[in-house]
Parts: C-alpha cells; sequence; structure tokens
C-alpha cells in the first residue's frame, strides 16, 4: 500500500513538473510572436501594431478583420521585414538549441558549438570567401529566389571550413577515446589555429576587404531575404528534430557513460552523430549572418534554471528561447542610432557579458579557489 501511495505521489511530482515545462515553452513561444510581431513593426518608417495584425489577419479572415489602413504596408512587412524576423528567430533557435545540446553530451555548462572551434573556423572560410571572392559576379536561383554568388560562396566556405573543424575534433579525440575533456581540449587548439589564418587574411587585405571581413565578424541580419529562410529552414527543421528524436539517450548520458554503455548506447556514436547535427545547425545559419555568440551560452543556461535538465524539454525550451533573446537584440540593434543599425552581435555580446557577471557574482562561493 505504500508503495502504491509512493508510485502515485512520484507520478502527480512527474505530472506537474511536465506541466510547468510544457507551459514554459507554450508561454516563451508565445513572447516569439509577439516580438516577432513588434520587430516587423518597427524600423526607419514604424508601422502602428494593430495594421500590422491587419496585414496578416485580413487575408485569412478578410469579412472580419479590416485591411491595413495604408496600402503599402503589407509590401514593407511582406517583402522586407518578415524575411529578416524569420532568420532572426530560426538562427536563435538553432543556436541555442546546439548550445543545450553540446553542453548535455560533453556535461559541461561552458560548452557550446563555438567553443570547439566552429566560430574560429566559420569565420576562416569567410574570411576566405572574402578575400578571394571580390571578382566574383552575377546571381544565381536556389528553390526559386535569387542569391548573389559572392553571398553563396562566402556561405559555401563557411559551411565547410566549420564541418572541417567539427571532423578535426572528432577524428583527433578518437586516437586517445573519445572523452568529453579530449573533445573539449582538441576544440580549443583548432579554434586557435583558425584564428591564426584570420590573422594572417587580416593583415594581408586591402582596406576594403579588411572592412567587410570586419562587419562579418560582428554578426549581423544584412543578408536577410526570403530566399536565405527557405534554405536555411529544412537544414534547421531536419536537424532538430534529430536531435529531439535522440533527447532520451542524453538523459540516459547524464548517468555516466558506463551506465549508458550497459543500456546499449553507443556513447561514442551518439556524441559523434549530436556533435555533427549541432555543428550544421550552427554553421547554416552563421554563414550568413556572421558570428552572434552567447546564444548557445545564455538560452540553455536560463532554461536549465527554469525547468531543470530534461533534454527533452531541455532542447525545445531552449530553441523557444533563444529565438525570443535574438529577435529582442536584432530589435534593439535597429533601434539605437535609427535609421541607421548596429551589428546585433555587439547587442549580443553586451548581453552575454552582462549575464555571466551576474552568474558569477550570484554564485562567488562555487566559483572561489
Amino acid at each position: 500500500m505504500s508503495e502504491t501511495t509512493a508510485g502515485s505521489r512520484l507520478r502527480k511530482i512527474y505530472d506537474a513538473s511536465s506541466t510547468r515545462k510544457r507551459l514554459f515553452i507554450t508561454v516563451t513561444a508565445v513572447l516569439v510572436i509577439l516580438a516577432g510581431l513588434i520587430s516587423v513593426s518597427i524600423g526607419a518608417v514604424d508601422i502602428p501594431l494593430a495594421d500590422t495584425l491587419r496585414v496578416f489577419l485580413h487575408p485569412v479572415v478578410p469579412f472580419l478583420v479590416d485591411s491595413p489602413s495604408m496600402d503599402w504596408y503589407p509590401d514593407i512587412i511582406l517583402n522586407s521585414r518578415l524575411s529578416r524576423t524569420l532568420l532572426c528567430i530560426i538562427c536563435g533557435f538553432s543556436l541555442a538549441v546546439a548550445g543545450a545540446v553540446m553542453q548535455n553530451i560533453l556535461r559541461n555548462p561552458l560548452v557550446s558549438p563555438f567553443t570547439l572551434g566552429l566560430s574560429s573556423a566559420a569565420s576562416f572560410g569567410a574570411a576566405v570567401g572574402v578575400m578571394f571572392g571580390a571578382g566574383i559576379t552575377g546571381s544565381v536561383m536556389v528553390l526559386g529566389h535569387e542569391f548573389f554568388m559572392k553571398n553563396l560562396f562566402i556561405a559555401a566556405l563557411a559551411i565547410g571550413a566549420s564541418l572541417c573543424s567539427v571532423s578535426l575534433v572528432i577524428l583527433l579525440s578518437r586516437r586517445g577515446g573519445i572523452s568529453r575533456s579530449t573533445i573539449i581540449l582538441t576544440g580549443v587548439i583548432i579554434s586557435y589555429l583558425f584564428q591564426a589564418g584570420i590573422s594572417a587574411i587580416k593583415y594581408f587585405s586591402n582596406d576594403d576587404v579588411l572592412r567587410e571581413i570586419t562587419l562579418w565578424l560582428m554578426g549581423g541580419m544584412w543578408n536577410a531575404t526570403w530566399g536565405v529562410v527557405m534554405l536555411v529552414l529544412p537544414v534547421v527543421v531536419t536537424c532538430s528534430v534529430a536531435i529531439e528524436s535522440m533527447a532520451s539517450k542524453v538523459n540516459v548520458l547524464a548517468a555516466g557513460d558506463d551506465v549508458a554503455e550497459s543500456l546499449g548506447i553507443d556513447v561514442s556514436r551518439l556524441r559523434t552523430v549530436l556533435m555533427v547535427l549541432s555543428t550544421v545547425v550552427t554553421s547554416v545559419c552563421i554563414a550568413f549572418t556572421g558570428i552572434i555568440g552567447f546564444i548557445g551560452l545564455i538560452a540553455p543556461h536560463v532554461t536549465r534554471m527554469l525547468i531543470g535538465n530534461d533534454s527533452r524539454y531541455l532542447f525545445i525550451a531552449s530553441g523557444a528561447l533563444g529565438a525570443l533573446i535574438l529577435s529582442v537584440s536584432d530589435t534593439v540593434s535597429r533601434m539605437v542610432i535609427r535609421p541607421e543599425e548596429i551589428p546585433v552581435g555587439i547587442i549580443m555580446y553586451l548581453a552575454g557579458g552582462i549575464f555571466f557577471i551576474w552568474l558569477v557574482s550570484g554564485r562567488r562561493k562555487e566559483v572561489s579557489l
């Protein structure tokens, strides 16, 4: 009887915990939608929020919602601002999911895809693309949308360099057995190597190329078009679904490699697959936006504080919070010096620095030596 009562009590606690996690995801998703509506309403020309809602609702229910007060509002929102907002949401989601995955499989709260050299590798690939792509002109149609050949060239090199980076990490770490510390240390070493390459390219570049490289390294949404969104979205959705399908195995991995292996999980293969998926989902975004730091660290940290470390909910919740953070940051970056804008990467570095100062100051006893 007591065992039945204890089991029933544990079940109620689990159900309450699951409900709280689902509520967090739902509320965050609603906030992302609200932030997106505000984002597309703000710009060189501000559009009333009521008219923004009419732009989206009037074509769906014209008998209930009037058309916008200005005929040119739909053109500004749908053809100019919406693609940028959607790219913000997609990239924020991707970077946060990748950060949560890396932190859980390596059991280190300061790990993210960038820790493993992805940031430096993508930067190196983009720098090479900028330097040698100066003479590339023309455009090409991809998925029914026009892309400039130079932008595709830079993006392809950034993605390729990121994949080479994670491949080197995996290959080098396997020489002595794929342990968590070996993976992290290998990623740091490779990051320094790519940083050396970036410094060399910047040193030998002329002023125009140097400015373009520096601007790309700051991170921004200048390349946001419907073509980019349609190219990035299928990759992100596919990789995210694959990652979520392995969330239960990641939970088992938290008990230790020996426990996971005793339950039939190939730990080495699981880490490798998740690292590759995280690399793809990250590199395909930063190839078009440049380096946007701290999302993969802030979002998983905050989410873990609020709902715990259950990967089945953590990955999705972190992604939703990352989308919210980047959407708000991009809106702020466009409002600070209107009608001009500053790179969203600058906003994220400021937010990340403040967050981790607060995090460390709030846990002084834990970090003191």
